[in-house]
């Protein structure tokens, strides 16, 4: 092999590198040494199954875990996946609490009787009442690919990578919704009367 292949080579490998450690992985499936079970009323039990995966059983109502790792998590400019389903209940098996600069807003998958899908809040308007809010259909008991991308000027979200919002919140107030949800910050997940399945979850700068 010449030296300009050697070099070639070698610089597709600190590439590769680099890239790799922009994901930090915040779940790996083996332990919540990072985790904290949020105090939240009639709460579900939260485990980790066989399989690796995050579940957080079906409570009277919110259910779930936070962040309480050591590693400082980006504010702006990053993206977060994750894989989730839903196995049990009829409202939403992801509550996804992130942060945007100084504030969280949570996106909601599978809401208000099971296909709401949005962002609350924004402009203090939550998931069902702002432009994120949607509906999508979610089978019971089947994987989704999550996406979320936060910017200084956009959230965006995917699902199975299919873009199913896209908002603009330059300039526009982004916050959590008032109740139990704000123990989700800096960063959680939760249900609502669902029994949730979370796997694989990381997040990247930009």
């Amino acid at each position: 092999m010449n030296s300009t292949a050697i070099k070639l080579v070698a610089g597709i490998a600190l590439l590769f590198v680099f890239g790799c450690q922009r994901h930090i992985t915040l779940f790996d499936g083996t332990n919540l040494d990072n985790w904290e079970r949020t105090d939240f009323a009639g709460k579900g039990d939260v485990r980790i199954d066989e399989n690796g995966s995050l579940v957080l059983e079906m409570g009277a109502e919110l259910s779930g875990v936070h962040w309480k790792g050591k590693t400082e998590l980006p504010k702006i400019n990053y993206e977060v996946t994750l894989q989730a389903k839903r196995t049990m209940g009829s409202d939403f098996f992801c509550g996804l609490t992130f942060p945007f600069k100084e504030s969280h807003a949570t996106l909601i998958l599978g809401g208000w009787g099971g296909s709401l899908i949005g962002i609350s809040s924004l402009d203090d308007f939550d998931a069902s009442e702002n432009e994120t809010g949607d509906a999508y259909v979610f089978e019971d008991k089947k994987w989704y690919d999550v996406r979320l991308r936060v910017t200084e000027e956009k959230l965006q979200v995917w699902l199975d990578d299919k873009m199913v919002i896209d908002t603009d919140v330059e300039g526009r107030k982004v916050s959590m919704r008032f109740g139990e949800i704000e123990m989700s910050v800096p960063f959680g997940i939760c249900t609502y009367a669902t029994t949730g399945v979370i796997r694989d979850i990381k997040i990247k700068k930009l």
